[in-house]
């Protein structure tokens, strides 16, 4: 059937008003959409509840996109992707609860505490993207990179607004605590920005060193003591234990690689 030029007209007319009025989804879709009511008989009211379903749903997921590429995260992991039968000890009731992201609305914490390969980052990252579906403005970074930019800050006479930057975040994600000891004056100026969090907004940890260790990390016993203290005053706290599963992984390959040498 063709169209007259009446319609098409009108449909130039709808066109530049979505266009204007920024509904790039109602552009794209009010002709499909037209043809599916008429098909299914439906009424005008309906199809329009149906045209903004879709500009609605297309603006969610253009926000939560925009949200995980703010966020800087390393890789996208979700706790679906995580195999719980590699560390049972993780608890998966606890992490499903976490993943509802009410902390947060408490400005809690999560700590992840661990040998290297049980999974902190996995979740961490995890908790981070359920965090942006939910809208919420996240940021991942190492302990090294955090300490870094805040030094760089520091020297072009900008610590405050870069901790200003943090403050703004609803959850900040700090992987890697006690991998490398921060070089001096770093240890106060990450404090800084822990402090300023403390109760006002949500922060993820995760460290491969018990607390008692943490002096490894923050050489002052009492600025490690007034960390801990902050961190842990409102936080979950979970042991991802000791045993790497990307180690028994490994293994599991490298024995398979080898019995499939030997049959052959």
């Amino acid at each position: 059937m063709t169209t007259s030029a009446q319609e098409q007209a009108t449909h130039t007319l709808i066109d530049a008003h979505a266009t204007e009025l920024k509904l790039p989804t109602i552009r794209k879709r009010f002709l499909g959409l037209a043809d599916e009511a008429v098909r299914e008989k439906q009424t005008p009211i309906a199809y329009l509840a149906a045209l903004l379903d879709a500009e609605v749903a297309e603006r969610v997921s253009r926000r939560s996109a925009r949200r995980l590429v703010e966020a800087k995260l390393p890789q996208i992991k979700t706790l679906d992707g995580f195999v719980f039968s590699d560390n049972p000890a993780i608890p998966q009731a606890t992490l499903a609860q976490l993943a509802q992201c009410e902390w947060i609305d408490r400005a809690e914490n999560v700590l992840l505490l661990g040998e290297s390969g049980t999974g902190k980052t996995h979740i961490a990252t995890a908790l981070a993207v359920a965090a942006c579906q939910q809208h919420r403005r996240v940021r991942f970074t190492t302990l090294a990179g955090l300490a870094n930019e805040l030094i760089e800050a520091q020297d072009e006479l900008g610590l405050a607004r870069a901790i200003n930057r943090y403050n703004r975040i609803d959850l900040l994600i700090i992987d890697e605590l006690g991998y490398l000891a921060l070089p001096a004056g770093a240890a106060e100026l990450v404090f800084q920005v822990i402090s300023a969090r403390n109760e006002k907004a949500s922060l993820i940890i995760t460290t491969n060193l018990p607390f008692s260790e943490w002096t490894r990390v923050f050489a002052d016993a009492r600025l490690a003591k007034a960390v801990i203290d902050r961190l842990t005053h409102h936080a979950h706290i979970i042991d991802t234990g000791t045993e790497s599963w990307r180690f028994n992984h490994g293994l599991t390959a490298t024995a398979r690689r080898k019995r499939r040498t030997t049959s052959k």
